[in-house]
C-alpha cells in the first residue's frame, strides 16, 4: 500500500520547529509534548520524527531501532506522568486514530497518551 505523507501537515511543522510545543520528552526518533487541548489531566502526543501517515504505515517502513524507540518512549512519558499502574499510578489509556473511518485528523502517526483521571469506557456498542 502506498501512503501519501503531507510534510505540512501540523506534526512535521512542530519537528521542524516552526510551530512551538510543550515537550515532555524527546528520543532520537521520538518526541512527546502535552496536547494543546487536554481531554484529561494528563494528555501527551508522542510522534515519531519519520514521516509515517498511521501506524500500519510505521510498523511496515520504520526500522526495528525507530520501531523499540517508539514503544520506549511511550512507556517513559507513562513513568514520567506517574500513571504506570505497577508503579502506584491510576492507568492511561493509549489511543492511536488511522485512515476516515478512525477520525484520524493528522496524517502524522500519533499515539495519545491519556491519564489523570477516570476515563470510562472506550466505546460503545452500537445499538
Amino acid at each position: 500500500m502506498s501512503y501519501d505523507y503531507d510534510d505540512q501537515n501540523i506534526f512535521a511543522r512542530v519537528l521542524r520547529g516552526e510551530i512551538p510545543n510543550s515537550t515532555v520528552l524527546e528520543t532520537e526518533y521520538c518526541l512527546a509534548f502535552n496536547d494543546i487541548t487536554p481531554q484529561a489531566p494528563d494528555h501527551v502526543l508522542v510522534i515519531p520524527k519519520g514521516p509515517y501517515v498511521c501506524f500500519d504505515h510505521f510498523a511496515d517502513a520504520a526500522s526495528d531501532a525507530e520501531i523499540v524507540d517508539f514503544t520506549r518512549a511511550i512507556g517513559e512519558v507513562c513513568r514520567l506522568l506517574g500513571v504506570k499502574p505497577g508503579e502506584g499510578g491510576g492507568g492511561y489509556r493509549l489511543l492511536a486514530n488511522s485512515g476516515e473511518d478512525g477520525v484520524q485528523e493528522v496524517q502524522h502517526l500519533h499515539v495519545h497518551v491519556i491519564a489523570g483521571r477516570p476515563l470510562g469506557r472506550m466505546l460503545q456498542r452500537p445499538d
